[in-house]
C-alpha cells in the first residue's frame, strides 16, 4: 500500500490545490489541538492564513471544583496560547453553552456570517455522525458543530436569499471549495496529512489545556499512539505519524447549482 493509496479516495490533492486561508470550526477549546493541530501547524508553516472558531466556551470543562468560577476566562487563554503555537493568532467564539449547543439557526446564521467575512479555501470542522468505536470523539456538541457547519456551508453560504440581511449588510454569498471533517468514524475518512515533523507542536498545544487533561503524560502516550495509528492506515512507513479527515469536495470543477 502507498503512502497516498487512502488519501487516493479523496478528491482533494494537495499538489495542485491552492489553500491560502483556512477556517475551522469546534465545540470547545482543545477540541482542535486534539484533531487537527498538526496539520494546522503544516499549513502556517507554509504560509496559509488559519482562523479558529469555537463555539462554546468550554464552561462545563475541567476536573477542579476551585477553578468553576474562572474556567471560562482559563480556557480562553489556553486556546490562545495553545493556538499560537501552531502559528494562530485568529480566534473567535460565538459563546454558546456548553453541553447546549444545537444547530439552530440563529447559529448558523453566525457561521456563515463568518465563512463570508473570512471567504476560506478550506472550512475544517467536527464530524456530524457519530463514532461508535471511540465515544469521547462524539461528545452532543461535536456532534452539533458538525451539523451547523454543514448546513452553513450549503446552500446558505451560497445562496444571496439566505439569511438576506447578511447580503445587506455587504456579506455576499460565498461557494466554498472545500469541507474537512474530523473525529468521525474511520470508515469515512478519505485523507491522511503527514504530520510526523509536526507532533512535538501538537502536543505542546495540547499540554496548554492543562486545566482538562489531569493525566498529562497518559495523553501524550495515547495521542502519540493515534497518530501512528493513522499513518499505519493510510500505508506511510513505519515512524510515521498523520492525522485523518473526512474531505469532502463542495464546490468544483464539475459543481453545477443544485446538484
Amino acid at each position: 500500500m502507498s503512502p497516498d493509496s487512502l488519501s487516493a479516495k479523496s478528491p482533494f490533492n494537495a499538489s495542485t490545490e491552492r489553500v491560502e486561508r483556512v477556517l475551522c470550526f469546534t465545540a470547545h477549546p482543545d477540541d482542535i489541538d486534539f484533531g487537527a493541530a498538526g496539520a494546522i501547524a503544516a499549513w502556517t508553516s507554509a504560509g496559509v492564513e488559519v482562523s479558529y472558531c469555537v463555539m462554546t466556551d468550554g464552561d462545563a470543562g475541567g476536573f477542579d471544583p476551585a477553578h468553576r468560577d474562572e474556567i471560562i476566562a482559563m480556557r480562553a487563554e489556553e486556546q490562545r496560547k495553545a493556538a499560537a503555537l501552531v502559528g494562530v493568532t485568529d480566534v473567535h467564539y460565538l459563546h454558546e453553552r456548553d453541553g447546549y449547543l444545537e444547530p439552530t439557526h440563529g447559529v448558523i446564521k453566525q457561521v456563515v456570517k463568518l465563512i463570508r467575512e473570512i471567504r476560506p479555501d478550506i472550512v475544517l470542522a467536527m464530524h456530524p455522525e457519530r463514532n461508535w468505536e471511540r465515544m469521547q470523539k462524539s461528545h452532543p456538541d461535536h456532534l452539533a458543530v458538525g451539523e451547523i457547519v454543514t448546513r452553513a456551508v450549503y446552500p446558505a453560504l451560497e445562496n444571496p436569499y439566505a439569511y438576506p440581511e447578511l447580503a445587506e449588510a455587504g456579506l455576499e454569498a460565498f461557494k466554498l471549495p472545500w469541507l474537512w471533517l474530523f473525529a468521525g468514524p474511520e470508515a469515512r475518512e478519505n485523507y491522511f496529512v503527514d504530520v510526523t515533523d509536526h507532533v512535538d507542536a501538537k502536543l505542546a498545544a495540547i499540554r496548554i489545556h492543562a486545566s482538562q487533561h489531569p493525566d498529562l503524560d497518559g495523553m501524550d502516550r495515547t495521542v502519540r499512539g493515534m497518530l501512528r495509528h493513522n499513518a499505519s492506515r493510510a500505508g506511510m512507513p513505519e515512524g510515521r505519524s498523520a492525522e485523518a479527515f473526512h474531505v469532502v469536495e463542495i464546490n468544483g470543477s464539475a459543481t453545477i447549482a443544485g446538484f
